[in-house]
């Protein structure tokens, strides 16, 4: 049953809404032409089970972010 998939993926992410919105854009990155959508999401919510997809989220976003240094402006 979907209710097993989603309290197994919980597991990871304890963000109902966080969970909702990965899972949401997974399906549709995941999806293929001419299958069942409940099956694509049944597929990523077992991914979800299985290892932590915030942790690559996160992971995937974390680089270095250069800012530029300014030379310090005094009031005249």
């Amino acid at each position: 049953m979907r209710s097993e998939l989603i309290f197994g993926a919980l597991t990871h992410i304890s963000n109902r809404y966080q969970l909702c919105q990965l899972a949401s854009k997974a399906t549709r990155k995941l999806h293929k032409p001419n299958t069942r959508l409940q099956d694509t999401m049944n597929d990523v919510l077992l991914r979800f089970r299985e290892s932590s997809p915030a942790a690559a989220a996160l992971s995937s976003r974390q680089e270095p972010i250069s800012i530029p240094q300014h030379p310090q402006r005094r009031a005249a």
